[in-house]
């Protein structure tokens, strides 16, 4: 499986640690409520791992599996847009062979999942590997020559809230992304009311420009995760392209960023419920988390054990 990986963490003291049930919340909803401590702790790991993580001027791929390689889209496009390199991310079943690259970085949760193992096998020797994980001495930590353990972010619910949104923090704060004022703002909107409508809508789409447009397909993943919604993601550019199509009565469009002019009128004029905010987009993300655990609440589903899924995808052969 690879030679024995160095592994890098903080020390356990002042960690957010897994918390007991609390009256009025489940397990994802506290893991939720936990992001600014995990921010911030992130923040100050980052400084440990620099020496592990893509340098300036590399090139750069990132891979992962469901809401992993959303995250690596973001980081891949908060990279360059940087100016830290050339950096490309892919789903680690479609990373093409053959391409050349500096560095390949790879995020996985559970340090189980098949297809993040298989490409860490088929590049053993031939470029450094990075693995960013929540359970170091798995598979993908065996096969990847270097390991960041964020076992401090790791979360009991399927749905991936907390470990996704700490390592594309860390990631961002290598790039010199200071985690501060995205976990202020995180605070303000765990503290406030969800927005009016919400849970009544038939449809969301959720759009974003450059680094937030992964964050952008990771909140249309976690609402069909976590409630079974009909959701969409598509960049802001492209919603004229068509999607606007099944924009009506009922449909919430939901923008990480700023949004292109005009796009709010034409929302409206569709029929649908245009809402951007001024806060980070990364918080933005906690909302849509929310949203996801309330919807779900609200239609008899259980958020912290959803249909059809498991923590981690592991494929049998044969």
């Amino acid at each position: 499986m690879g030679e024995e990986a160095p592994v890098v963490s903080e020390p356990a003291a002042g960690e957010p640690a897994m918390q007991d049930s609390v009256a009025g919340g489940g397990r994802t909803e506290q893991e939720v409520a936990s992001q600014p401590a995990c921010w911030r702790q992130a923040g100050r790991l980052a400084a440990d791992v620099a020496g592990l993580l893509p340098a300036r001027g590399e090139r750069v791929a990132v891979a992962g599996c469901g809401t992993s390689w959303f995250m690596a889209q973001s980081y891949a496009a908060a990279r360059e847009a940087s100016g830290h390199g050339e950096t490309d991310a892919f789903a680690a079943s479609e990373m093409p062979p053959g391409r050349a690259y500096d560095r390949v970085l790879v995020l996985s949760r559970s340090g189980t999942t098949t297809e993040i193992v298989q490409l860490l096998e088929r590049l053993h020797g031939t470029v450094p590997t990075v693995a960013i994980t929540a359970v170091p001495g798995t598979p993908v930590a065996q096969a990847a020559g270097a390991v960041i353990d964020l076992g401090f972010a790791d979360e009991e619910s399927v749905v991936q809230t907390r470990f996704a949104t700490t390592e594309l923090v860390l990631l961002r704060a290598h790039l010199g992304e200071d985690p501060g004022p995205a976990a202020d703002a995180a605070e303000r909107v765990l503290a406030a009311p969800l927005p009016a409508g919400m849970l009544a809508a038939r449809q969301f789409t959720f759009l974003g420009t450059g680094w937030t447009y992964g964050l952008a397909n990771e909140a249309a993943l976690k609402l069909r995760e976590a409630a079974g919604m009909w959701t969409e993601a598509y960049p802001a550019m492209e919603y004229r392209h068509g999607p606007v199509a099944v924009t009506g009565e009922g449909s919430i469009v939901w923008l990480f960023g700023t949004p292109p002019d005009g796009l709010g009128g034409e929302i409206a004029a569709a029929g649908g419920t245009a809402w951007f905010s001024d806060e980070d987009p990364l918080a933005e993300l906690v909302r849509v988390q929310r949203v996801a655990v309330a919807l779900a609440r609200a239609r008899g589903l259980d958020p912290d054990r959803p249909r059809n899924l498991a923590r981690s995808v592991i494929l049998t052969t044969g």
